[in-house]
């Protein structure tokens, strides 16, 4: 489940977990009213997508090795200077991870 962050008028923040889409807009905590921040956060797009994986990162020294790995393995990837790969989708992704011999449980395909 999901966190929702909630704020009050001096600027206190609160957390509160909520099935997905079931967020109250308002909570109440002792006296004070807290109203749900909204505003999504470091989320390039709705469904999350590209990603960038600081998991499956190197060292930034690396990097430029990551980069000529996926080039090589046929699965060409943005890799950060720091050396996190860019993914740009959830096919992307399990390619790019298979690829480096990673396999992931909790992934969606």
């Amino acid at each position: 489940m999901p966190t929702y962050c909630y704020e009050n008028r001096d600027g206190d923040v609160i957390e509160r977990v909520y099935p997905v889409s079931r967020a109250p807009k308002g909570v109440k905590v002792g006296s004070d009213w807290y109203r749900r921040i909204v505003e999504p956060i470091n989320v390039p797009s709705s469904a999350g997508w590209p990603m960038t994986c600081y998991a499956s990162g190197v060292h930034a020294d690396d990097a430029q090795q990551l980069r000529d790995h996926f080039a090589k393995a046929g699965v060409p990837t943005e890799v950060t200077k720091e050396g996190d790969p860019v993914y740009r989708d959830a096919i992307h992704r399990k390619k790019a991870l298979k690829c480096r011999g990673i396999f992931d449980k909790s992934s969606f395909n």
